[in-house]
């Protein structure tokens, strides 16, 4: 150490060997704060426990700053003992008020020695938390010239009093650790701008979707009871498949955000892969019927019995041959469905169209949750089903080109399976 820097810095005479090399270390592992940036809560955490290692107390505490109130409150208090989720949930201090306040007021540390002595020192901090403080070093959090909050540390492990050495370092830190918290406010803000954003996009595209099919409900309603009242047979007749897919599809609708919104272990049973298929088909035989979609069905061996969650089965499908069935052309669409076993004997359920196929660009998105290129006519939950559906049974989706140019959608499921009280037993390959 230069004879200039000790003329600069005083304080640094009176450090040790070991002081130094502890205060180096923390300062060292400050900079992986950078790693857990994102998260203020965990940052705030490290923060109070570096701080600690830093000044060698007992116990720290950070106080951030509300501008609104012009408050001080605790967010983040550790220590060996106490109630610190009483402090946090309790404790508000106006500029000036206790030592903390005096430290943002003024932007100046403050190093008291005996803590219980100071006509400042506020006492309900210790009542609330049931901590004893008998020293205290409470140092400003500032950053570009802003109070952000108060890191306090209290209680030199020693026993004595904080030093001068402890303060300047510790206001060094304070210094570091305000600009970690205001970058992590930042990009919380901006995550959650784009969380809002996002939200707000999906109900907008869910909104659309479900006033089309109420705007079918409400019309075939008003037909079909134009039709009762005139005992017309010929406009129910009309209006009643109207109707009766709109019921389906709001249905299905309200069943795939059921589907999402809590994680669920299949309830694998015994049935039949091919009535499932056949069942998913039936559902959309009328649209099917309605754009002259010519549907193949090959089930070869695997259309007998397997073990699976029929009802999770049924509505991948279900969601598989909706897609294929808007994505053909209209006049000359085509939707196969195959099963079968690969070489590694897991069960494979391919659902295939002729339509104009998935851009690459949106392969890796097609499964993330209101994802939808269809603009209104889509909710973007159909995929997202399919793949938590699938992934529940310990399977995966794959996506790719079709043989006749379109998409091609793959239902991988493990070979073997072994629900409790089957051991040894291969459900998904019964016959």
């Amino acid at each position: 150490m230069s004879g200039d820097v000790h003329e600069e810095m005083p304080w640094l005479h009176a450090a040790s060997r070991q002081e130094m090399s502890r205060v180096v270390e923390a300062l060292y592992r400050l900079h992986g704060l950078n790693s857990v940036i994102t998260d203020l809560d965990t940052l705030l955490n490290r923060i109070s426990n570096e701080a600690k290692t830093v000044a060698g107390a007992e116990a720290a505490s950070v106080m951030l700053y509300d501008a609104t109130r012009h408050e001080l409150f605790f967010h983040t208090a550790l220590g060996d003992s106490g109630d610190q989720d009483a402090l946090k949930r309790e404790v508000r201090l106006a500029l000036g008020q206790g030592i903390a306040g005096a430290t943002a007021r003024e932007r100046r540390s403050f190093n008291v020695e005996d803590a219980q002595s100071d006509p400042r020192f506020f006492r309900d901090a210790d009542e609330t938390s049931q901590f004893d403080t008998r020293s205290l070093l409470a140092t400003p959090m500032i950053d570009r010239g802003e109070l952000v909050g108060v890191l306090e540390v209290l209680n030199k492990v020693d026993g004595g009093p904080f030093t001068d050495f402890d303060m300047r370092v510790m206001e060094m830190f304070s210094s570091l650790a305000a600009a970690a918290v205001v970058s992590a406010r930042l990009i919380e803000e901006r995550v959650r701008n784009e969380r809002l954003a996002a939200i707000g996009q999906a109900v907008t595209g869910l909104s659309h979707y479900t006033k089309n099919i109420v705007t079918g409900l409400t019309s075939s309603a008003d037909l079909i009871d134009m039709g009762l009242a005139q005992e017309n047979l010929h406009v129910l007749q009309r209006s009643w498949p109207v109707f009766r897919r709109s019921t389906k599809r709001i249905a299905n609708f309200v069943q795939d955000m059921l589907t999402l919104s809590k994680p669920r272990v299949p309830v694998r049973e015994r049935c039949d892969l091919g009535e499932i298929i056949r069942d998913a088909h039936l559902t959309m035989a009328e649209l099917f019927v309605q754009k002259s979609i010519d549907v193949t069905i090959e089930l070869g061996e695997l259309g007998g019995p397997v073990m699976a969650d029929s009802q999770g089965l049924y509505r991948c499908l279900l969601n598989l041959l909706s897609n294929a069935a808007d994505a053909v052309p209209a006049s000359d669409g085509k939707v196969s469905v195959r099963a079968y076993r690969n070489e590694a004997q897991e069960l494979c359920i391919e659902c295939e169209d002729n339509g104009p196929g998935i851009p690459p660009e949106d392969r890796e998105q097609i499964f993330d949750l209101f994802f939808s290129t269809k603009g209104s006519k889509g909710t973007g939950l159909g995929l997202a089903v399919t793949h938590k559906i699938v992934v529940e049974h310990g399977g995966h989706v794959e996506v790719r080109d079709g043989h006749h140019g379109g998409a091609l959608f793959r239902l991988v499921l493990p070979a073997e399976i072994k629900p409790a009280g089957m051991a040894g037993f291969h459900p998904l390959l019964m016959g």
